[in-house]
């Protein structure tokens, strides 16, 4: 009995081996993340960061895929449909990740039941900027030429968030500002920098490199406290009460990816983000580096599909 016993033990053991082997080596091969958004956008941008000192971590390359299209839809669902094997990546943000959830009737993917949260990376303000030729000088003076001007001032906006938050302030202030749409922020940007446009939210990195060439002059950030890299200027809910907007980003795998990777890629996340090289180098983008564990994104996650949904129909945004 005793050699039968040793002898199946010794049989099973390669296999066993193997099996363990097979969950130590994760990963053993490049890591592909899917950005749904355009090379350039500030979700590439956060990526192309991180993609670095998180390959050195794991060991094996990390590859930034940019697919954009239909607000982030193509490239999610790619994600939410590959194999489950710890090797594809998705950024999940405020548009892909909780607004496409309210605004597209038939989304293609549920980004709680189809992903499996892996962590927070980062989140980041918007900034209120107006033309340098506007006479406002802060978000108070906005909000009066817009009461005495009922529909007559205009705001840009390149996305769902952009255009939420300003519709907000619309509703919270009593005022009606026009909205004006353009395929991304860089373009509602270009247009206030032009004077064409009377105000945008845009990706705070990118405006506030404008304000800094004097381009565009910055009234307010969409954050509730100053940000620390510029706290010169005022949180708009110091003069709109109630306004509050930030801009968040998270890394999830396929739903059925198994749960040791999804903790090893975690593990190895969070100590990215808490490099301190690192965390100046997405400082000086505008990004705040946020560490979580898996559980707490996704509890976050949920929160903001169920906020960004009220607030999108709040100011009148219809599915579609």
């Amino acid at each position: 009995m005793i050699g039968t016993i040793t002898r199946r033990t010794t049989l099973a053991t390669p296999f066993l081996l193997a099996a363990t082997g097979a969950k130590a080596a994760w990963p053993d091969r490049p890591i592909r993340i899917v950005v749904a958004f355009p090379a350039g956008s500030v979700t590439d941008s956060l990526m192309r960061l991180v993609a670095e000192p998180l390959s050195r971590e794991l060991g094996q390359a990390v590859v930034v895929d940019n697919r954009p299209g239909g607000s982030g839809v193509i490239g999610t669902e790619s994600v939410a449909r590959s194999a489950a094997d710890g090797h594809t990546m998705a950024i999940l943000s405020v548009t892909n990740g909780a607004l496409n959830p309210y605004l597209i009737r038939r989304l293609s993917y549920d980004p709680i039941r189809d992903f499996a949260q892996i962590g927070f990376l980062a989140e980041a303000p918007y900034l209120l900027v107006v033309p340098n030729s506007s006479p406002a000088r802060s978000v108070a003076e906005l909000i009066e030429l817009a009461k005495a001007r009922p529909g007559a001032l205009t705001f840009s906006h390149g996305n769902a968030s952009s255009l939420i938050g300003s519709e907000s302030i619309n509703r919270l202030a009593g005022v009606q500002m026009t909205p004006i749409p353009y395929r991304g922020g860089p373009e509602a940007l270009t247009d206030v920098m032009a004077g064409r446009v009377d105000s945008t939210l845009t990706d705070f990195a990118n405006g506030l490199a404008q304000v800094r060439e004097g381009r565009v002059r910055a009234l307010g950030v969409t954050t509730p406290e100053p940000f620390p890299l510029a706290p010169e200027i005022p949180p708009i809910g110091a003069t709109v009460r109630g306004f509050e907007l930030i801009v968040w980003f998270g890394l999830a795998a396929p739903a059925a990816t198994p749960q040791p990777v999804i903790a090893r890629a975690n593990e190895a996340l969070n100590k990215v983000l808490a490099q301190p090289d690192l965390r100046e180098r997405l400082g000086r983008l505008g990004f705040s580096p946020r560490g979580s564990t898996p559980q707490e994104f996704e509890s976050f996650l949920r929160g903001q599909i169920e906020t960004l949904g009220r607030r999108a129909r709040e100011v009148g945004l219809e599915p579609q």
